[in-house]
């Protein structure tokens, strides 16, 4: 019997004294991926590449990032869950592919509760509601007056279905009792063109895809959705200041697959934490509106957590569907 339980220990004291070793070593046997689940130029990338750069000169070793964009952030997020757990693949993804979409898509090729390691946030950056400014209306409170006036009348853009922006526009519409269109577009550009040209009246888009044109297009932001007033969009009032309790932040986190040894996930997010406080790259992530949330695995369970539990109701009452 003591022969056996020997047998049975000695692999796991194998494992557990190697993992402070693969700490001390990694990164030094090949490059580290960090997979990002959307396009080039997207939060997700860009953030990647800030982070990737800035622990390539730290580390003396490659960091390379890796576009996987498809199913709504699903496919890059799915390859970090099917990655050997050895700290050479991680990724940057969202609160869609870490939660959400498993609500709206039922069945995910990956487990977001299980299949992950959850390093720290990244970044958080506010979405803005604006409209075109041939509506009229200079508040949320003129906005949603109107609305209530004609229901189902005006159009409103987002970036497809289940994103982040239809879900903060169907909050708003369910917190107000109000009714109106929904057009999808594929992309946020395309979204605000057709604010613009006045095809949809209304969108609750990403701030940094808004803020250049005010004063140059017919556009007007009325509210932004974080919890709190942002530094970065001075004088610009809440959803919630305006009388609309909503809340649509859009986050981004670090993750890489669950079993990745905790010596490493622990270098990692010492090191990413350092890239987040730095001044250069707070700089940057500031003319993006991005703002710096490192944060504890627990933190970040918590938003993921907190999300799921916001848009799930939201996606029930307003019967959202992706297809």
């Amino acid at each position: 019997m003591k022969r056996f339980a020997v047998a049975l220990i000695a692999p796991l004291v194998a494992i557990l004294l190697a993992w402070p070793a693969a700490a001390q070593e990694w990164p030094a046997k090949q490059p580290v991926k960090i997979i990002a689940p959307f396009g080039p130029g997207s939060t997700p990338d860009m953030v990647a590449r800030l982070i990737a750069d800035y622990l390539q000169h730290k580390f003396g070793q490659a960091f390379i990032v890796e576009n996987r964009a498809g199913a709504s952030g699903n496919r890059g997020t799915d390859a970090v869950a099917k990655a050997e757990p050895d700290g050479y693949t991680i990724g940057v993804s969202i609160g869609g592919p870490l939660g959400v979409n498993a609500v709206l898509f039922g069945n995910l090729p990956y487990d977001p509760a299980k299949d992950f390691a959850l390093v720290t946030l990244l970044v958080t950056q506010p979405s803005a509601l604006a409209v075109n400014t041939a509506l009229g209306v200079n508040s949320v409170s003129e906005l949603i007056d109107l609305l209530k006036k004609n229901p189902g009348k005006y159009n409103y853009g987002s970036i497809g279905n289940g994103s982040l922006s239809q879900l903060a526009m169907e909050a708003i519409g369910l917190a107000s009792g109000t009714q109106m269109v929904h057009v999808p577009y594929n992309s946020s550009p395309a979204a605000v063109t057709a604010l613009i040209q006045n095809d949809v009246q209304v969108a609750c888009l990403p701030a940094i895809s808004l803020t250049p044109l005010v004063g140059t297009k017919p556009i007007k932001i009325l509210a932004i959705s974080t919890a709190q007033r942002s530094a970065l969009l001075p004088g610009i009032p809440t959803l919630k200041e305006s009388g609309i309790d909503v809340e649509a932040e859009a986050w981004s986190g670090l993750i890489a697959p669950a079993k990745t040894p905790e010596p490493i996930l622990d270098k990692l997010r010492a090191a990413v934490t350092e890239a987040l406080e730095s001044p250069a790259i707070k700089e940057k992530l500031a003319t993006q509106l991005m703002e710096p949330i490192p944060s504890t695995p627990a933190q970040f369970r918590a938003r993921i957590d907190a999300d799921l539990a916001r848009w799930t109701r939201v996606i029930r009452d307003a019967h959202i569907q992706v297809n």
